[in-house]
């Protein structure tokens, strides 16, 4: 449903689903965006102090201060899960923010673990077929998707683990996972 509002197609395919989204920013992040979409669906709105402390996180990194971002978000994820606890769904927000800075800095292991995490959490608090939840495995594969052939492989293993757990061996998003591992190790012995 969120994909069909923000695309305004029904149809989803490989270059719907892995296009680039475009500037992040913690308005993408935030539940205030999807309560609009789907009322009802997701927590209460992102409060101000949340959604101000997210900017801050944007706006430390944009700034080329990343370390400074990652600070903000881990305090801000200990706040958050001190609050609310660690099967909630503005839990796996933050988390997914994390996840996000740990890829723009390069830290792949880090990154698809925070998103690993965050499919995890989605399943089992809306449900494997959730779209919150399809939608982080596809942002999953496509970070994965995305790092450097030396990390690919195990990071890969661990990935197809996770969305075959979610969604099963025969699910798109396992089949892409397992082709993509193969080619990679294919690539790696030759």
């Amino acid at each position: 449903m969120i994909l069909h509002t923000l695309t305004g197609s029904s149809t989803m395919d490989d270059a719907t689903l892995y296009r680039p989204w475009g500037t992040v920013t913690p308005t993408l992040w935030g539940s205030a965006a999807v309560a609009e979409l789907i009322p009802g669906t997701g927590p209460d709105p992102l409060s101000g102090t949340v959604q101000e402390r997210l900017a801050a996180v944007a706006h430390a990194y944009t700034a080329d201060r990343p370390d400074q971002a990652a600070d903000l978000a881990r305090q801000l994820d200990a706040e958050v899960t001190a609050q609310y606890g660690d099967a909630h769904l503005r839990t796996a927000e933050v988390r997914e923010v994390r996840g996000y800075l740990a890829h723009l800095m390069g830290d792949h292991r880090s990154a698809v673990g925070w998103y690993l995490h965050v499919v995890r959490l989605r399943a089992g608090l809306q449900g494997p077929q959730h779209p919150d939840t399809v939608g982080a495995s596809r942002r999953a594969y496509s970070l994965w998707r995305n790092v450097p052939a030396a990390d690919a492989v195990p990071l890969g293993s661990e990935l197809l683990s996770t969305v075959t757990a979610v969604h099963g061996p025969e699910s798109a998003v396992a089949q892409h996972t397992r082709d993509g591992l193969k080619a990679l190790t294919e690539q790696a012995l030759l």
